[in-house]
C-alpha cells in the first residue's frame, strides 16, 4: 500500500521516529551515488536534470546498483517510480489516518517515488505523489509480502 511505501521509504530507525526528506537523506541536490536521477548522462532524453550530478545511467540502472537505504531496501528514490496497490485520491484535511488503504475503487493508482526522470526539488522528495492508469518507461513496482 502507499501508507506501507511511505513508511519502508522514509524510516531511518526501527521505532520510526524519524523520517528521511529524501531517499539520501536531508539536503538538496543529491550527493554522488544517491541514487538513479534525471543527471547529466540523460541529458540527450530528458528537457531537464540535475547539471551537478552523474550517475552514469541516461534511464534505468540495474538494480540493486546503488546503496540500499537503513532497512535494507534498494531503490527507494531513483530507477523507477513505483505502482503502489491503493487507488490514487487526493488527500483531504481533517481526520488523521493510522496505515489507510485509499478508495476501494478507482482509475489510478498511486505512483510513489521518484525515477530516472525526476531531477526537481520536489519531485526527489519522498513525500512526491503520482498516479497513472497505463505504463511508462519510468514506472514499475514492488513486490511484497506479509510475512506471518
Amino acid at each position: 500500500t502507499e501508507a506501507e511505501w511511505a513508511y519502508a521509504a522514509r524510516v531511518t530507525n526501527g521505532s520510526g521516529n524519524q523520517v528521511k526528506k529524501y531517499p539520501w537523506g536531508k539536503g538538496f541536490p543529491p550527493p554522488g551515488g544517491s541514487g538513479n536521477f534525471a543527471d547529466v548522462s540523460a541529458q540527450k532524453v530528458l528537457p531537464s536534470y540535475l547539471e551537478t550530478y552523474n550517475d552514469g545511467y541516461a534511464v534505468a540502472a540495474p538494480p540493486g546498483k546503488f546503496k540500499s537505504n537503513s532497512i535494507g531496501l534498494h531503490d527507494i528514490g531513483g530507477n523507477v517510480a513505483e505502482w503502489c496497490h491503493d487507488y490514487y485520491e487526493i488527500y483531504g484535511t481533517g481526520t488523521k489516518q493510522t496505515d489507510p488503504t485509499g478508495p476501494k475503487t478507482g482509475r489510478h493508482h498511486v505512483v510513489r517515488g521518484s525515477s530516472w526522470k525526476h531531477g526537481s526539488i520536489s519531485s526527489l522528495r519522498l513525500a512526491y505523489r503520482d498516479y497513472s492508469d497505463t505504463k511508462r518507461p519510468d514506472l514499475g513496482f514492488r513486490v511484497a509480502r506479509y510475512l506471518k
